[in-house]
């Protein structure tokens, strides 16, 4: 698929990885649709993207109804949805058993709620609408890309909420792909490891710079861009399919 051609659906389009991701579509020749709950940072954002390239719409992506009216206004204003990119999350942080009492079942439900379920509503009606576009050369009609992170595999303590949150979304990807051969509908996953986003900014200097240091190489945080350039890459390349890609230096976290 090519970039300049792209009408995609981006949700945590407005920060962190979700707009960086947002910004090389752009600059690629290719319109989105930003999808947030976050309004205090909508305007800023349409404002750098350009409202002919980008407009935001307030969707809270674990209400089923909510995605599939909002993916409907986006098809509407961008004539078509070709990619939609999931990188809304949270992070759900917390033991199991915490020194005051043990983890409230609603922590773990919102966590997966929010990283999981979310994902599956944005899929699942992105691909509803992607399966009537006209197919490319490859018989393609859309690319469905997910966030999930290293935690899918190396969960630290604390993480237990997250990471099953973000191994289900490496869990759905294959089948979710397998099932959308028939409809011309690519689905991939990024886990990426640890990224300089606004969620590390309000890290203290030297709890930032021990993140980095942990990184086998290049000793650093992942950037931005470097995510938004593999999305890119998994929209061209129409050989990814059905697998999740680690984008993480070669790190492995450790138990704690």
């Amino acid at each position: 698929m090519e970039l300049n051609e792209i009408k995609a659906v981006v949700t945590g389009g407005v920060s962190g990885l979700g707009f960086a991701v947002a910004q090389r579509f752009v600059a690629d020749g290719g319109k989105v649709a930003l999808l947030d709950v976050n309004e205090d940072k909508a305007a800023d954002a349409v404002a750098a993207l350009g409202d002919a390239n980008a407009r935001f719409f307030r969707v809270d992506v674990t209400s089923e109804a909510d995605v599939v009216r909002v993916l409907g206004e986006a098809r509407d204003w961008m004539g078509g949805i070709t990619v939609a990119m999931n990188c809304a999350g949270i992070l759900g942080a917390g033991r199991v058993l915490g020194r005051e009492a043990p983890m409230p079942l609603e922590t773990f439900s919102k966590t997966v709620m929010v990283n999981l379920v979310g994902s599956f509503n944005v899929a699942k009606a992105a691909a509803d609408l992607m399966q009537h576009n006209e197919p490319n050369a490859d018989n393609e009609r859309g690319v469905i890309i997910n966030t999930a992170s290293v935690a899918a595999f190396e969960g630290q303590i604390g993480q237990a909420a997250y990471s099953a949150s973000k191994g289900g979304v490496v869990g759905m990807t294959l089948p979710m792909a397998r099932e959308f051969t028939r409809i011309g509908v690519r689905v991939m996953t990024i886990a990426p490891g640890v990224f300089h986003t606004p969620m590390v900014d309000i890290m203290p200097e030297p709890v930032q710079k021990a993140l980095g240091e942990s990184i086998p190489f290049p000793k650093r945080l992942g950037k931005s861009e470097e995510f938004a350039a593999l999305a890119a890459h998994i929209i061209e390349n129409a050989y990814f399919n059905g697998t999740t890609i680690r984008l993480d230096g070669a790190v492995r976290l450790e138990p704690k």
